[in-house]
């Protein structure tokens, strides 16, 4: 006698004879809806860190107490926010994707946990300030990685440390030393306002989805005291002599027009504010012909590349570009200078050659102690970077 078949269940497309697997098979079926229904958007940086070895780990080298509030910037599904709940007092966590929120907050209502959760829903860039945090701690998303960084080094009072993932290439600028490839102005920032220490290396398969790129932990811990510099005098000095770093220093400001415009702006303001007189009629030398590299590649090192962003160049120096292109689209070299240019220009020139004699050197080739004399010589003239 033939063996009858048994109809196949049309939701699950198994045999009735084997009812576990169907079960199994509809369990597949609804975690695959609702992973379309939650789909992670990368171009956000959303890459959840699903390794709970990985996220232990971070929170352990974070060193918490029990009175820490910790500041957490893209906690995703809050895989890492648990962890932190369970050690500190108080947890600020800051998510730009309204789905995200709503997870964490889903995740945490009712719980003991989530009366120590504040979740702020914003762009943690755009916020003007961050309410006071101990520790941040950061699962974070590549495309800011620079700008927080700046954000958190500027922050005042300083967190006691930042524990950060960060996309291998951009841990490494942190850790770069003069003369490195990836020597920058974030390089030279990060080791001026902080000691950075290197946590681990995270390979891609902890992410879901995984990334294109490794990534590595880094432990920035903010100098204590802070030195005694203003950080946006500082950091302005450094976007001009970054937005070449290949050039020579004499290049860098002599020869680069924008530059000069924008030190003499400053220092026109500083006389104004400190009533010191300026005589502002025209030069006697008619036409004071700019020292500008007419190839600005000429100074640069074969096989070496400038490794910093476009958000390292100062909007100012772009919009000024624009204005002196159209302004002399007929002499690009020569422009009209009055007198205050040609004083500001002498000092520049002081203090390049004489005060430090860093005329000749690249900036990629300057350590901390070279921008720190450059910063007091400018100074010393009057010349400031705000």
């Amino acid at each position: 006698m033939p063996k009858v078949m048994r109809p196949k269940d049309a939701t699950s497309g198994v045999s009735k004879t084997d009812p576990y697997a169907g079960a199994q098979a509809r369990k597949g079926s609804r975690a695959a809806a609702a992973h379309n229904i939650f789909k992670m958007n990368t171009d956000l940086g959303q890459h959840i860190l699903k390794n709970p070895g990985v996220a232990q780990a971070i929170v352990d080298k974070a060193e918490l107490k029990q009175s820490d509030v910790v500041l957490e910037i893209g906690p995703g599904t809050g895989n890492l926010t648990a962890r932190i709940l369970e050690k500190a007092k108080k947890v600020i966590a800051i998510e730009h994707d309204p789905r995200m929120a709503a997870e964490v907050t889903k995740r945490f209502q009712g719980t003991p946990l989530g009366k120590k959760l504040e979740l702020i829903l914003g762009d943690a860039i755009k916020m003007p300030e961050y309410p006071y945090f101990d520790v941040c701690i950061s699962n974070t998303p590549y495309q800011i990685s620079s700008p927080l960084t700046f954000k958190l080094l500027a922050t005042s009072p300083a967190p006691r440390s930042c524990v950060l993932m960060f996309q291998r290439e951009f841990a490494m600028r942190l850790f770069a030393k003069p003369g490195e490839k990836l020597y920058s102005r974030l390089s030279v920032n990060a080791q001026m306002w902080s000691k950075v220490d290197h946590v681990m290396k995270v390979g891609k398969n902890n992410f879901n989805p995984p990334p294109q790129v490794e990534s590595n932990v880094v432990r920035i811990r903010p100098k204590n005291p802070r030195p005694q510099v203003s950080y946006d005098e500082w950091d302005g000095l450094l976007r001009i002599c970054f937005v070449r770093k290949n050039r020579v220093l004499r290049s860098g400001f002599l020869g680069t027009s924008s530059v000069m415009d924008m030190i003499e702006s400053n220092y026109r303001t500083f006389c104004a504010q400190n009533e010191i007189p300026l005589d502002d009629g025209p030069s006697d030398n008619a036409d004071v012909a700019m020292e500008e590299d007419v190839d600005a590649g000429a100074d640069d090192d074969a096989g070496i590349m400038d490794v910093d962003d476009d958000e390292d160049v100062p909007a100012f120096f772009k919009e000024e570009a624009d204005k002196r292109a159209k302004k002399l689209a007929g002499n690009p070299n020569r422009k009209k200078k009055g007198k205050v240019y040609e004083l500001v220009r002498a000092k520049v020139k002081k203090v390049l050659e004489d005060d430090t004699q860093l005329a000749d050197k690249r900036a990629r080739l300057c350590d901390e102690g070279d921008f720190l004399k450059l910063l007091y010589a400018f100074n010393q003239e009057g010349i400031h970077f705000t």
